[in-house]
């Protein structure tokens, strides 16, 4: 069995989300998917819609996700691979390089990500409607 994993906080899943796990599950059978916990994402300052949990629930219900494990730090990833015997390390195109390390232990793919959607854009688009509307 060939195993992938990828990370992301996976905040208000999107269509850019959906074609992120499709295009990793393709290249193996198991897709585990690495999500960040509400405190990584506490140390990143980034602050989810979102908690842990609900992200885990969100992506254990998409029919391309075999397995949602926690990330709680940026050094996990060769444990990772080690312990899930993984074959494939996928992230979005934005990270290009940053993995490479990785390449000692999988083989280490970057995909385009989906043009014109973003948790970010999602976010800015939402503050500026609010914003529209006096709220």
């Amino acid at each position: 069995m060939k195993k992938v994993i990828t990370y992301g906080t996976f905040d208000l899943l999107h269509t850019g989300h959906i074609n992120l796990l499709r295009r990793a599950n393709e290249y193996g059978d198991y897709l585990v998917v690495a999500i960040s916990s509400d405190e990584f994402n506490e140390l990143k300052n980034k602050k989810a819609y979102y908690t842990f949990e609900q992200r885990k629930a969100i992506l254990e219900a998409v029919r391309y996700v075999d397995e949602v494990i926690p990330e709680k730090s940026w050094g996990q990833k060769v444990d990772d691979v080690r312990k899930h015997n993984v074959d494939v390390f996928v992230m979005g195109d934005d990270w290009k390089g940053k993995f490479d390390y990785l390449m000692e232990y999988c083989e280490v793919i970057y995909l385009p990500r989906t043009v014109g959607i973003s948790t970010t854009k999602i976010k800015r688009d939402l503050d500026k409607k609010k914003q529209w509307l006096g709220k």
